[in-house]
């Protein structure tokens, strides 16, 4: 008897606040979610090789950022590779698509705000708020672009 071939899936990441959110998306309709608490580099690689063998993956998308620097490095470096390896395309969009454009956590009691479509660095008031990330139940391509490269928003030392 014949394997059935794998069910193909888009993937979709994004990492904020502790969490690891991994989305398949059939016909950009979401069909099963993943949500991890802790590090990315550990949460990950276990979830991507259980998917791998489950799925086949074609098409790659993750929320690059801002936010944590280690967190965007390691989905863009290990996303960057499936895309390449694979075949398979890659696209991103900020973190503010994924949480209603609330202000994101940055370094201390600074975060990072979206306004007229520029990213800044803000305190005080400017981070209540703060908005918790979800994926979307349908992916809306058009946030998306091929500028792939995490955003490194960092604040001056």
């Amino acid at each position: 008897m014949r394997e059935a071939s794998p069910k193909s899936v888009s993937l979709l990441a994004v990492s904020g606040n502790g969490r690891l959110l991994l989305g398949l998306y059939e016909k950009g309709r979401l069909i099963k979610r993943y949500e991890h608490e802790g590090k990315t580099s550990e949460i990950l690689p276990g979830l991507l090789e259980e998917i791998l063998a489950l799925y086949h993956i074609d098409t790659l998308y993750y929320a690059k950022g801002p936010g944590s620097f280690m967190a965007l490095k390691i989905l863009y470096v290990t996303f960057k590779t499936l895309s390449v390896a694979l075949n398979i395309p890659l696209f991103a969009a900020d973190a503010f698509a994924f949480n209603n454009g609330a202000p994101i956590r940055a370094v201390g009691r600074s975060c990072f705000v979206k306004k007229e479509g520029k990213i800044e660095i803000a305190k005080g008031e400017a981070c209540a708020g703060e908005g918790r990330f979800a994926l979307p139940e349908r992916l809306n391509e058009v946030v998306f672009d091929t500028e792939t490269e995490p955003m490194y928003v960092l604040p001056a030392v």
